[in-house]
């Protein structure tokens, strides 16, 4: 399955050729492996990023009820089997997992949010824009820096744009960390968005989207932020406001 418009700088030759590079990131659920797509006698080629969740005996991600609630599924059997977590439900759960993450990408793509671009996905599989240099380097995690007075500004505003958007389109991230946003030159990238929650359809959503904005903020706040600008309290109502949960 692929999002209906793709952007100009990726290659969709039916004769283009996928290489694995080798392992980019190991995670809980998934991995995500580095692929050079190329054209065989054209020199063209761009860098892609396969997120590959994991089957049912080696996820590690043991926190899926809360973020499934207000998911449905067409079929009783995997209703049924999700709900008593059976060998074949949990199967089910990483295939809705990557779909979920292929749905939430497109959309938030589409409405501007600044996360990859969705490529395309079969089964418990995702190709994605790879955000990183040319060389194979993936951009750092806003974790991993230690950004100036100016830059943590830049930075912020940034994020609450991105949150505003996203609220626009009646969800939040719903895992939101500097562990899940990646920073490409000066440009904030939202990343992991397999558990999406939708604020109106999930009886959870207002707990999800003050922890995303609570640690956040913390995160902020703790690099040199003044709690006057970085305000949780202040971005929480916003977010809901624009969400039309107020």
């Amino acid at each position: 399955m692929r999002p209906h418009v793709l952007p100009g700088w990726l290659i969709t030759d039916d004769c283009a050729v996928d290489h694995d590079l080798g392992v980019l990131k190991t995670g809980k659920e998934a991995d995500v492996h580095l692929i050079e797509r190329t054209v065989p006698g054209s020199g063209a080629s761009c860098l892609l990023a396969a997120k590959r969740y994991r089957g049912a005996e080696h996820r590690m991600f043991h926190r899926d009820a809360g973020y499934l609630e207000g998911r449905k599924t067409n079929k009783s059997r995997d209703t049924r089997a999700i709900a008593n977590r059976t060998r074949y439900g949990r199967d089910v759960i990483s295939q809705q997992w990557a779909q979920a993450e292929f749905t939430a990408l497109t959309r938030l793509w589409a409405a501007g949010v600044p996360v990859p671009c969705p490529v395309a996905y079969l089964g418990t599989e995702l190709l994605l824009e790879f955000v990183g240099e040319p060389d194979g380097s993936a951009a750092p995690r806003l974790a991993q820096l230690r950004p100036d007075r100016d830059e943590l500004r830049d930075l912020w505003f940034q994020l609450v744009e991105a949150m505003l958007l996203m609220a626009a389109e009646g969800v939040t991230h719903g895992d939101l960390s500097p562990f899940n946003l990646l920073v490409h030159g000066d440009r904030l990238v939202v990343i992991d968005l397999p558990q999406v929650v939708d604020l109106v359809s999930n009886p959870q959503s207002e707990l999800f989207l003050r922890r995303d904005v609570r640690t956040t903020c913390a995160w902020f706040v703790a690099r040199g932020l003044p709690e006057d600008v970085a305000d949780a309290e202040w971005l929480e109502e916003l977010l809901r406001r624009e969400a039309g949960l107020m």
